[in-house]
């Protein structure tokens, strides 16, 4: 079995663009949610979102106009931080449109909702109104479930496997884990992974409705993601794009590339929606073996692990993620790992969370720190004993081993292991 290191890294998220501004909106508790006008027009209750800031503007820096106009924010997400994570693994850009094709890596871009947004602003008008040759021709390749890794494949000429996972909120993680066994297996040398989202009123009203998005701090958006308080009232509905160079160590050597981290375990399972799991609530029993798995994988025990990078999404789960977490790990809360939201920074991007959470974590074990969960200093009583290990600022670190963990809607359940490379 091949060893599996991260080379490269690409982030565009609510709060920034490329690792170095991400890495200080992380140990700054810099904020991306903010009030979003559109919402307060449709009379959502939830009116704040986590949406890159100016993508638009920065989508012309990075794509030629007849290549944009086939691109829907998902897309334009997906190629902005593929690019940067091809360029941060040391990459020669190709040709965009000639040239020798790297048969050696693939993509596993994941997504949860994919080109809803076109769906619904222009194929559903069109075909209602019997204007179905006004759709355009780019409508397909927009809305196909696979639209996000066929972007990428594309502009960076990937010959080996390019797919795309979908697995609720899981699926960032779980990308990253399908590519991990992908080289392990030795099927290629390298393989991006992660998730993207995009901005879009027709993935967020079904939430909405559901009355699981964040209540009650329209006016005060930067306090509405509330992971782990006792003053949680739902998840910032959030978009953006985390992708992660995964490449074998033999590749990484061969080639003199920079090392991040290693990824040592994974595991990804289902609760079967059965003993307390449901569409929408996870199965305690199918969360613990999973973390389970993962550790199993590794070779690791409870006390290996020193930093856990939580779903953690500010609903009702919040508390029962954390019992669940101590019930695997066994260990007192005075000496329990560290434990962080991002989504308290950047809100809760679906399938784009655990690609924009994998990039975190591995930035935070790699550079030593780990990032303040934000809005929680009132923590919900049941994690009172636990105060001290949840950093409301950020905090110089020696962390060896990060955990990072994402559950989602079908009772799914993902969690991967990196170990700081040394």
């Amino acid at each position: 079995m091949n060893r599996v290191v991260i080379t490269g890294m690409g982030i565009i998220a609510p709060n920034a663009h490329g690792l170095e501004d991400f890495e200080q909106a992380l140990r700054q508790g810099r904020s991306g949610i903010r009030h979003m006008s559109r919402l307060e027009e449709l009379n959502f209750s939830c009116q704040v979102a986590g949406v890159p800031s100016g993508y638009e503007e920065l989508a012309r820096e990075y794509f030629a106009p007849d290549r944009l106009v086939a691109m829907n924010s998902g897309m334009i997400f997906t190629g902005i931080a593929g690019i940067d994570c091809w360029r941060d693994a040391g990459l020669p850009m190709p040709d965009p449109i000639e040239g020798p094709v790297d048969w050696e890596t693939g993509a596993v871009i994941g997504t949860g909702v994919g080109g809803v947004d076109t769906l619904g602003d222009v194929v559903f008008p069109r075909v209602k109104e019997g204007k179905v040759r006004r759709i355009g021709s780019t409508s397909v390749e927009q809305t196909m479930s696979s639209a996000v890794s066929g972007c990428l494949g594309g502009l960076l000429a990937l010959g080996g496997q390019v797919t795309t996972n979908s697995s609720a909120c899981t699926t960032g993680t779980e990308a990253v884990i399908q590519a991990w066994w992908h080289l392990q297996a030795g099927r290629a040398r390298r393989v991006m992974a992660g998730g993207a989202e995009g901005v879009s009123e027709y993935i967020w009203g079904g939430f909405d409705a559901m009355r699981v998005l964040a209540r009650g701090f329209n006016d005060r958006p930067e306090e509405a993601s509330r992971p782990m308080s006792a003053s949680a009232c739902g998840f910032v509905p959030g978009s953006g794009a985390g992708i992660l160079m995964l490449e074998t160590l033999e590749s990484a050597r061969e080639r003199g590339a920079r090392i991040y981290a290693e990824i040592v375990g994974g595991h990804v399972n289902c609760g079967g929606q059965r003993n307390g799991g449901s569409t929408t609530a996870p199965n305690p029993e199918g969360v613990r073996r999973c973390i389970q798995g993962a550790l199993a994988s590794a070779g690791l025990s409870p006390d290996d692990i020193d930093v856990i990078n939580g779903h953690l999404t500010a609903t009702m789960a919040d508390p029962l993620e954390v019992q669940n977490w101590a019930s695997v790990l066994q260990r007192d809360p005075k000496d329990f790992p560290w434990i962080n939201s991002t989504k308290s920074l950047i809100g809760h991007g679906l399938g784009a969370a655990g690609g924009m959470e994998c990039v975190a974590s591995v930035l935070q074990l790699s550079r030593g720190f780990v990032h303040g969960s934000a809005n929680c200093q009132d923590l919900h009583p049941t994690l009172e004993p636990y105060n001290t290990r949840i950093p409301h600022q950020t905090r110089e670190t020696d962390a060896r081993i990060l955990a990072k963990a994402s559950f989602g809607f079908g009772d799914v359940n993902g969690c991967v292991l990196f170990r700081r490379w040394e």
